[in-house]
């Protein structure tokens, strides 16, 4: 058993109490010690009690020493969730649906779109590993545009030319033939009726959980810290002058109890869940000067979009990213870039006016942000509301709204895998699923979407908003309209679900929509990083001439054509 002493209720003697307090802190002893020194204070020192030092010997076991606490390694869910059915509904007849406001124009930018739908932006996992366009990338953005959604926005695309798995790319003028082709595969699907915007996204290094011993020997930096540290926890005095090999060694094989009170914050992140950079990061260059580069990167970026025939960019402002960062509470630089919310959205906001001066007035620039970022200490609404109207004041051509999806409450991954941002509670937030509290999966963002519309209305913007978020329905999607609580809205899973809702609810055939079940089972390829098809149809005729499949045949990558 280890006990726990501290320094400084404890009266100790000579040389070894001069020791432990210069090393300040806490120390640990076993049991057997604790009692022998015990027994040496009351002996050598007339100031010093058996009572008075047995009175700061934790027996009970080892005791950490007051820290902030590491993240929760379980995955987060509701303690006594409830199961939702999926809402019945009633459909319109073509009649109904030509008169709704879902099927009505709305101007965005300089440019119209037919209806006020929408699909937002979700990753395939499809394009090559140097991000270029694939033909199931085209297959993919083909098959939403047979539905004849008003907006269809492609996946988050990295504005930097460096290596991002099979994501799409655009930092580099050798993607813009691949993307061009892409616009031209989705005007001929849908016949020029669906309007085709791009996502641009910048991201900062994420690193997979390494094993322990990986860690300790090749990425922990070891510093003027660590030596005393250790010596505290062990009590012994070797490690002040250790080298670092030894010290590296000793930690791959120490227990958590040990590691946890020699590590910091940050370095106990990297070992249990990989390396992550953030803004914060003020001692790394490259993170530091990002106000001076990301403005240029992101307008060379949409530069290459109109090139190559897109109608509007999304800039991704939301979720664990590079931007979401600088807008988040939880960055706290203090290069005029945080702290307060004026400074937060200081950089944004420099992005889109390098964006607009490069793509010029006519051209179409939303952006993608949060309503809550659902973590401790995160922006909330009143956050939310402030952005939005001073994106709106700026000029934005239309802003959509997310919820959560951050690293910080992320769950634990394994040995070799990326920390993924949609497993803690903001996560859950992100994407709900039928198991949840009494509140349900069902427009459960919808509020938020509604609380920025009214603020920017309010201040003398018409800048559409639109809201996303477990809309399956053509009731749930009319309502939000006829109620003002959005201008557009937007359908992820459920457009993955059924590709052909648009135009089989504005066709009258609203019985033939096959219903989203919110299981999550797309999300969880997502995490797995592979290719993302739905549980409803990608089992179901796959002896079908031509049909493309992956593991083994086993799926298939596109849900059935449906003839109208």
């Amino acid at each position: 058993m280890l006990v726990q002493i501290e320094v400084g209720t404890v009266v100790l003697c000579g040389t070894l109490r001069a020791a432990l307090r210069s090393l300040r802190f806490f120390f640990v002893l076993t049991a057997k010690d604790a009692k022998a020194l015990a027994k040496n204070a009351k002996a050598n020192c007339p100031s010093a009690s058996s009572r008075g030092l047995g009175s700061q010997v934790a027996w009970s076991g080892l005791k950490r020493a007051p820290r902030d606490k590491v993240r929760q390694i379980e995955m987060w869910k509701f303690k006594n969730p409830i199961r939702h059915a999926i809402p019945e509904t009633r459909w319109p007849t073509a009649a109904e649906a030509s008169l709704s406001l879902l099927y009505q124009p709305i101007r965005i930018g300089r440019l119209e779109a037919g209806s006020r739908t929408w699909v937002p932006a979700m990753v395939p996992w499809r394009a090559t590993a140097d991000g270029l366009v694939t033909p199931e990338v085209l297959d993919w953005y083909r098959r939403f545009a047979k539905g004849r959604p008003g907006v269809l926005v492609v996946e988050a695309t990295g504005v930097r030319d460096i290596p991002s798995g099979p994501l799409l790319r655009i930092g580099h003028d050798r993607f813009i033939p691949g993307l061009k082709e892409l616009v031209e595969t989705v005007r001929e699907a849908s016949d020029g009726e669906t309007r085709l915007f791009i996502q641009l996204i910048d991201f900062l290094t994420v690193k997979r959980r390494p094993e322990k011993q990986k860690y300790f020997e090749r990425f922990l930096e070891i510093s003027g810290r660590h030596r005393p540290a250790l010596a505290e926890v062990t009590s012994d005095l070797q490690w002040v002058d250790a080298p670092d090999e030894r010290l590296r060694a000793f930690l791959a094989q120490a227990p958590d109890e040990v590691v946890d009170q020699v590590l910091s914050e940050r370095e106990l992140e990297a070992l249990r869940f990989g390396f992550r950079e953030s803004v914060n990061d003020m001692h790394l260059a490259h993170v530091r000067e990002l106000p001076q580069v990301l403005p240029q990167i992101f307008a060379d970026a949409a530069g290459r979009a109109r090139d190559a025939g897109f109608d509007g960019v999304e800039l991704h402002y939301a979720h664990a990213y590079t931007m979401a960062g600088f807008l988040s509470a939880l960055n706290h630089r203090a290069d005029g870039y945080g702290g307060a919310k004026e400074n937060r959205v200081r950089l944004p906001l420099e992005v889109y006016r390098i964006v607009r001066e490069r793509v010029g007035d006519d051209y179409t620039v939303g952006v993608r942000f949060l309503g809550d970022e659902v973590i401790d200490g995160g922006n909330r609404v009143e956050d939310a509301i402030y952005f939005g109207v001073e994106f709106a004041r700026a000029g934005f051509s239309f802003l959509s709204l997310s919820k959560g999806g951050k690293f910080e409450d992320a769950h634990q991954p394994k040995v070799g895998q990326a920390v993924y941002p949609y497993t803690g509670r903001s996560g859950y937030e992100c994407m709900p699923t039928v198991l949840s509290d009494a509140t349900g999966p069902f427009l459960r963002s919808v509020p938020l979407a509604e609380a920025v519309k009214r603020a920017v209305n309010e201040s003398g913007f018409t800048t559409p908003v639109v809201a996303t978020g477990g809309i399956s329905t053509f009731e749930q999607a009319e309502s939000i309209l006829q109620h003002n609580q959005a201008d557009i809205v937007g359908l992820a899973r459920q457009a993955l679900a059924d590709p052909d809702w648009f135009i089989k609810v504005r066709l009258g055939r609203g019985d033939e929509v096959r219903r989203c079940t919110y299981t999550n089972y797309c999300e969880a390829l997502d995490q797995a990083h592979r290719p993302v098809t739905c549980k409803l149809w990608d089992r179901v005729e796959l002896d079908e001439p031509g049909v493309s499949t992956v593991d083994g045949g086993r799926r298939r990558l596109l849900a059935p054509d449906w003839e109208a």
